[in-house]
């Protein structure tokens, strides 16, 4: 017997995406209310799903939680991938890194507030840190077609820190902040200077 709220293997199939509306609704809810302001009901409403809806697609919210941190961590290290595969030498890969940090990262407000609530999650939590050890070893290697291993974790190191900062600044970077900061730990680790 199937009331409003329940789902059912017909109205599965005749909507897909409900799950990944479910995720994305969470993730956007996340960005505007915080981990701690979400509930089963402000997500089945924004996703525009039957209540019971959650419950059938996910076994609770820590399931959905997890899944839509998973979603938002791997978007973001596919950002610097794709931007470090269209690079062609090292001078382009220092280009697509400050274009990384200058438009995906500061760009995004949104990707800002989500990228801190999962660390707020990660630092008390070993299953969030898990998702975030993942970004960060998908994220140097990205980096480590251009640069060595050790210059690539102060890159990263200075990526998280730069997010840090534009998260909870008042005022907006100085104009070619990023690239600076770059092109100084490339100076510090002996590596050639890249021309800007």
């Amino acid at each position: 017997m199937a009331g409003v709220d329940q789902e059912t293997p017909r109205h599965r199939r005749t909507d897909p995406d409900r799950r990944d509306r479910i995720i994305d609704a969470a993730l956007e809810l996340i960005a505007t209310e915080g981990v701690a302001g979400i509930s089963h009901r402000k997500i089945a409403a924004a996703a525009d799903v039957p209540l019971g809806s959650m419950t059938y697609h996910f076994a609770g919210m820590e399931e959905l939680l997890r899944e839509a941190f998973a979603r938002f961590a791997t978007s973001v290290s596919d950002q610097i991938d794709r931007r470090m595969d269209a690079a062609h030498d090292r001078d382009s890969a220092v280009d697509a890194l400050v274009e990384h940090i200058e438009e995906d990262i500061f760009g995004s407000p949104r990707e800002l507030v989500l990228t801190h609530e999962l660390y707020t999650l990660a630092a008390r939590r070993p299953e969030y840190r898990a998702l975030t050890a993942a970004w960060m070893t998908k994220s140097r290697t990205s980096l480590e077609r251009y640069f060595d291993p050790t210059t690539t974790r102060l890159l990263d190191a200075l990526v998280e820190g730069l997010t840090i900062h534009r998260a909870l600044d008042t005022a907006p970077p100085p104009p070619g902040l990023a690239r600076e900061a770059v092109v100084r730990i490339l100076g510090s680790t002996g590596a050639e200077r890249p021309s800007s």
